[in-house]
C-alpha cells in the first residue's frame, strides 16, 4: 500500500493545524456558520439530524492494522463505539462533537489518514474493486492508478470549487465490482492495440434524482495520458457545468445537455491543448506508484496440500464449510483466498461497525492477511490475502465478534445509507426497513435457493444508497409527512449495467418485508433452472411483479 514521504505528511498536518485555528474562531464567534460551513466541508464535517458526521477518507477501501486500531481509538473515545462503511469505501463517524474535530484529524494524520475532500463540490475518494490486486478475472490492478488520481486530484487548484461532487471509480477486472457506469467519470482498464493495456473512459453517469448510466467518450486511452485526459474532462465540466441549480449540476447533466458527441468534441479539444504537457505520465512514475503495490511475501505453498486441509476443516465443521463457500472468492496466488467480511448480520445496521469488532479485525488481518483489509463499496470488508489453511482459525475469530455471517452477495447483503435515523436530507428511515428485510429472510437455505441478489435501499433521492442500479432498489420518499418506499427493479452495476425501473405507487414501511416476499415469490414462480432475479425478470417482464404485488393490497 502507499506510504506517505516527508511532503504528504506535512500537508495532511498542517491541513490539521489550518483546521484547528478555524474552527477555535468559530467556536469564539469570529467564523458566522455561513463562514466556517466551506471549511468544515473540506474537511469532511457535516452536520445532520442529530448531530455531527465526519467523513474519514480511506483511498480506494485500502487500510492496515494500525489504522484500523487508530479508527476504534477514535469511535471509542469521541463517539458511540462505532463507525460505518459508507458505499465510497470511506469511514463515518456520526456523533463527534465540533469542539473535538481537530484532535479526531491530529489522531487520524498519526497514522497517515485524513478527511480532506469527503465532502464538498470537489474530486472525492477514488474507488474501485475491493479484490484489487488478487482478483482471478483481474486484467491488472486498478490500485496504482487510483492513488495516481488521488496524488493530481487532492487539494488541486482549478478544481476544489466544481459546479457539484465528482466522483471517479477504475476498474481492472472482467466483472464489475467498481460500478463504473454510475460514476461522473468511469475508467475500465483494457488492452490495446499494441498489447498496452489503456483505458476506455465513460463520463457522465451518476445516481440521485436524475440517475444516468455514463456514456463512451473514448474507447482507447493510453496510459500516459491518463491525468491530462481527466483533466480535460474536468476543466469542460468546470467551464460548462451550471452553478445556478444543484440539481443540474452534476456532469451527467451537462453531458445530457451538450450530447454525448458535442461533449466528447469538447474534451477532445480541451486535451489538444494538454496532451504531451506537464501532466503526462512518464514510466518510470507509473512503475514507482505500482512499486507500492507489488504483491505481499506470499509463502511458497503447496496448493494440493493448502487445499486438502480446508477440505478437511470443510468436512468437520459444516457452518465453516457454508461461510467458504458463500464469503471467500479465488485468488491470483495458489493456496490463497480473498475473504469477504459481512458487516450485515440480522440486527445490525448495514455497515456498521463496532471498535471492538476493529481491533478485532486489526488482530486477524495481521495474523492472516499481512496486516491490511478493505472496504467494499458494499459495506463490507475484504481480508485478501488468506491462506486456505489460516481459513477456520479467521472465521473462528470472525464468529467471536458476530462477524462471520454467511451471506456475502445474497439478498440480506444490503447495501443501505443511514437514512432518516442520521441524515437531514433524508425522507425516510431505511434502516429499520433493512433490519425489517433481513429479519424476514434469516433462513439461510432461502437466501441460497434464490441465489445471488442485489437489494439496495436509500432513504431520499440523493441515493446514497444506490438503490437505482440494485436488482431490487428501495427509495424512501415523503407522503405529506409520513415515510413511505418506492420500489424499483431491474438495476444493475455490471457491465451490462442497466437503472432500475419503478414498480408502480408506494408502499409503507410496515409493509415492506410482504413486499419483497411477493417479489420473490414471482421470481420463483417464473424461473428457468439457474436462472438469476435479474435474468428471469429481463426475460418476463416488470408486469407480473406488478400483478401480484398490487393484487395484495399493498400499495397506497
Amino acid at each position: 500500500m502507499y506510504r506517505y514521504d516527508d511532503y504528504d505528511q506535512r500537508l495532511v498536518d498542517e491541513r490539521v493545524d489550518q483546521f484547528r485555528d478555524q474552527t477555535a474562531r468559530y467556536l469564539r464567534g469570529d467564523l458566522l456558520e455561513a463562514e466556517f460551513l466551506p471549511l468544515r466541508l473540506q474537511n469532511g464535517l457535516y452536520v445532520q439530524r442529530l448531530a455531527p458526521m465526519l467523513r474519514i477518507a480511506v483511498p480506494y477501501g485500502l487500510l492496515e492494522a494500525r489504522q484500523l486500531r487508530k479508527l476504534a481509538y477514535i469511535t471509542r473515545h469521541y463517539d458511540k463505539g462505532y463507525a460505518h462503511i459508507s458505499t465510497r469505501q470511506n469511514v463515518q463517524i456520526n456523533w463527534p462533537r465540533v469542539e473535538d474535530v481537530p484532535d479526531i484529524l491530529e489522531d487520524l494524520a498519526s497514522v497517515q489518514m485524513h478527511a480532506i475532500q469527503t465532502s464538498g463540490n470537489c474530486i472525492r475518494n477514488t474507488t474501485t474493486d475491493p479484490l484489487a490486486g488478487v482478483a482471478a478475472d483481474e486484467l491488472e490492478d486498478p490500485r496504482p492508478w487510483c492513488e495516481l488520481i488521488r496524488q493530481w486530484s487532492t487539494l488541486h487548484p482549478e478544481f476544489a470549487f466544481l459546479p457539484r461532487k465528482f466522483k471517479i471509480a477504475v476498474c481492472g477486472s472482467a466483472e464489475d465490482r467498481a460500478a463504473i457506469h454510475s460514476h461522473d467519470i468511469g475508467l475500465e482498464i483494457v488492452p490495446g492495440p499494441a498489447g498496452e493495456n489503456g483505458f476506455r473512459v465513460l463520463a457522465g453517469g451518476g445516481l440521485g434524482r436524475t440517475p444516468v448510466i455514463g456514456s463512451e467518450i473514448r474507447p482507447f486511452l493510453e496510459r500516459r495520458h491518463l491525468l491530462s485526459y481527466l483533466e480535460a474532462i474536468l476543466r469542460v465540466y468546470n467551464q460548462h457545468g451550471r452553478r445556478d441549480n444543484k440539481y443540474k449540476a452534476r456532469i451527467k447533466i451537462l453531458v445530457k445537455a451538450m450530447g454525448v458527441e458535442a461533449f466528447t468534441a469538447a474534451v477532445e479539444s480541451e486535451w489538444e491543448r494538454l496532451r504531451d504537457g506537464p501532466t503526462t505520465l512518464p514510466e518510470e512514475e507509473i512503475e514507482r506508484i505500482a512499486g507500492f503495490f507489488r504483491g505481499p511475501a506470499y509463502a511458497a505453498l503447496d496448493p494440493a496440500a493448502e487445499a486438502a486441509v480446508l477440505e478437511a476443516h470443510c468436512a468437520s465443521e459444516p457452518i465453516f464449510a457454508n461461510w467458504v463457500q458463500r464469503n471467500s472468492h479465488d485468488h491470483q496466488e495458489p493456496g490463497y483466498r480473498a475473504v469477504t467480511v459481512s458487516l450485515k448480520a440480522t440486527g445490525n445496521p448495514p455497515g456498521d461497525v463496532s471498535d471492538a469488532q476493529l481491533d478485532c479485525l486489526a488482530d486477524l488481518c495481521e495474523a492472516y492477511s499481512f496486516g491490511q483489509l478493505r472496504t467494499t463499496h458494499q459495506q463490507n470488508i475484504v481480508l485478501a490475502d488468506v491462506r486456505e489453511s489460516d481459513l477456520l482459525a479467521l472465521w473462528r475469530g470472525l464468529q467471536a465478534v458476530g462477524l462471520a455471517c454467511p451471506n456475502a452477495g445474497y439478498l440480506t447483503d444490503i447495501i443501505c445509507c443511514p437514512g432518516g435515523d442520521f441524515c437531514s436530507l433524508a425522507n425516510a428511515k431505511s434502516i429499520p426497513v433493512a433490519e425489517a428485510i433481513q429479519a424476514r429472510f434469516e433462513d439461510l437455505d432461502y437466501l441460497y435457493d434464490l441465489g445471488p441478489l442485489e437489494l439496495n435501499i436509500s432513504g431520499c433521492m440523493n441515493a446514497c444508497g444506490h438503490h437505482h442500479i440494485g436488482h431490487i432498489g428501495i427509495l424512501g420518499v415523503d407522503k405529506k409527512g409520513e415515510e413511505f418506499f418506492q420500489v424499483s427493479l431491474g438495476g444493475s452495476q455490471s457491465k451490462e449495467a442497466s437503472l432500475g425501473q419503478i414498480l408502480g405507487p408506494s408502499f409503507r414501511r410496515e409493509d415492506m418485508p410482504d413486499v419483497i416476499e411477493t417479489l420473490l415469490r414471482v421470481y420463483l414462480d417464473h424461473r428457468l433452472e439457474d436462472e438469476s432475479f435479474l435474468e428471469a425478470l429481463r426475460r418476463i417482464g416488470m408486469q407480473p411483479f406488478k400483478d401480484r404485488v398490487y393484487d395484495n393490497g399493498n400499495a397506497r
